[in-house]
């Protein structure tokens, strides 16, 4: 913003003149004085009074405002030479000399360099003008020179400096030439217009407060996105009309090969081209300033987007964790267990969108922290949070599934062991002792308790000798009571692996 402001402050303390050319565009067509962009030798700007018969009826106000106004065009430097007038009054009387030198003498507000006039042609009137101006020189307290023809005014002026009326060759409009001052002035002032627009508009983006939410943010940024697109074209309109008026300028010197641009129509060149100029500085460095800008209005919308999201991930996953706290890691029952692992699959099933979302977020927050946004220090702590969220869900869900899982295993082969054990009592309970007393009936039963063995070590219930030790970090202290009372039985059982020694004597042939 500042080398906007740097630039536009060049502009606004550019010198304004006092008038301007639509401020007496009356006065000015009337055409009792020019400015014809002849210079002297010395390249003194020369202001031509032409023959004007309603001279003496030209208000003071508007001689003074006329006369200060052309002299107030050509540059410092040319003015500083100082101007040289002249009066065209051969078809006049001495009476029009002597007022038009009095009111040039009185009111005229440049360094005054010279005055030439051209004398009354008439004899009588040019005798009266030659006594006149000896008797009253001194009270004009100027140089002033009377000549008598057109041909003694080369001796001061080169021909190619007067127009065409004083036998010069020099082309002037003078239509034309309140045309170019008019647009050269419009133009300038649409330039200095277009730089306040610019100054104003990037005073209100430089104070702007950046919303705290996603549409506050998307309405500044589509409002000041549209305000730009239409100072730039205001930019574009005063950019066409600099360069129009520089061409129809320029296009006076392509009327003819030995035409060339007197030096006020240089002067106008110079200053259109430098108004583009400072036109198209002010622009770059207005675009400068509106790219970091609406930079800036992007990442804020990024940031309150990205500020949303994390709320609402954090929302969702803090709901989800609770749930997961509340769901029991232990049950009574198998059927118990398998339920808490079905809806601890369905939880993690429900979560998994948040935790996918929770992931992107965190990696669209990396992002945005390489790319260099404003806010780094407000995203860093937020993608750190999303991921301990994510990664303690993750390892809550994944705990309580390892121990409901073991807590199933081991639920189930306390089922086994109590089936197995009722089995086995329910084997040695229906033994008949009298079929016990013979070999074929010893044979039998013995055959019966090996077999009844044999399924243990399929069923690998010998592995669960040490389900006590399996059920302490899993089970509720009911069921850590219910596996001390089964594994005696367990045991107890599995001693039938060393059978009776009377009945291996009753099945054996010896026996």
């Amino acid at each position: 913003m500042k080398s906007v402001k740097h630039v536009i402050d060049e502009i606004m303390q550019q010198e304004i003149r006092p008038l301007l050319a639509v401020d007496i565009i009356e006065q000015l067509h009337r055409q009792f004085a020019l400015l014809s962009g002849g210079r002297g030798k010395d390249g003194a700007p020369i202001i031509t009074f032409p023959e004007y018969s309603g001279f003496s009826d030209v208000p003071d106000e508007d001689f003074v405002n006329v006369v200060t106004y052309l002299t107030s065009i050509p540059s410092l430097d040319a003015a500083s030479i100082g101007f040289i007038i002249i009066i065209d009054r051969r078809k006049d009387k001495w009476s029009s000399v002597k007022a038009s030198l009095n009111r040039i003498a009185g009111a005229f507000p440049g360094n005054l360099q010279l005055v030439l006039v051209l004398r009354p042609s008439r004899f009588f009137q040019r005798a009266i003008a030659d006594i006149g101006i000896k008797l009253h020189k001194d009270d004009f307290k100027m140089k002033i020179v009377m000549l008598n023809s057109v041909s003694d005014l080369y001796n001061y002026v080169d021909r190619g400096q007067l127009t065409r009326e004083l036998g010069g060759q020099l082309e002037y409009c003078h239509s034309q030439w309140i045309h170019h001052r008019t647009a050269i002035e419009n133009f300038a002032v649409t330039v200095k217009s277009t730089a306040q627009m610019l100054q104003s508009f990037g005073t209100d983006l430089a104070a702007t407060e950046l919303p705290n939410d996603v549409q506050c943010t998307k309405d500044m940024l589509v409002s000041h996105t549209d305000k730009h697109h239409h100072l730039k074209d205001e930019l574009k309109l005063a950019l066409k009309q600099g360069t129009t008026l520089l061409g129809c300028i320029k296009e006076q010197a392509g009327k003819s090969e030995c035409r060339k641009l007197n030096p006020d129509e240089m002067e106008n060149q110079t200053t259109v081209e430098r108004l583009l100029a400072q036109l198209d500085e002010t622009e770059n460095a207005f675009e400068q300033f509106w790219c970091k800008h609406h930079l800036k209005l992007e990442q804020c919308l990024q940031l309150r987007h990205f500020e949303q999201d994390f709320r609402e991930v954090k929302v969702s996953l803090d709901s989800l964790m609770l749930s997961l706290g509340e769901l029991p890691e232990t049950g009574d029952c198998v059927v118990r267990v398998e339920h808490l692992l079905q809806e601890l699959k369905t939880l993690e099933e429900k979560a998994q969108p948040s935790l996918e979302k929770a992931q992107l977020q965190a990696q669209h927050g990396d992002q945005l922290i390489q790319s260099d946004h404003y806010a780094v220090d407000s995203i860093r702590p937020k993608c750190v949070e999303l991921r301990r969220v994510y990664d303690d869900f993750s390892n809550e869900s994944q705990r309580k599934q390892e121990v409901l899982t073991k807590s199933l295993h081991i639920l189930q082969g306390i089922d086994k062991v109590n089936q197995w054990c009722e089995a086995g009592i329910y084997l040695l309970a229906s033994q008949a002792v009298d079929k016990c007393q013979s070999q074929e009936g010893a044979e039998a039963a013995l055959g019966d308790i090996e077999n009844f063995l044999d399924s243990a070590q399929k069923n690998q219930l010998t592995e669960l000798r040490n389900l006590h030790n399996q059920s302490e970090p899993v089970l509720s202290e009911e069921l850590k009571c219910d596996s001390r009372k089964d594994r005696p039985l367990l045991m107890a059982c599995l001693s039938l692996s060393d059978p009776s020694p009377c009945l291996f004597d009753m099945a054996s042939p010896e026996g």
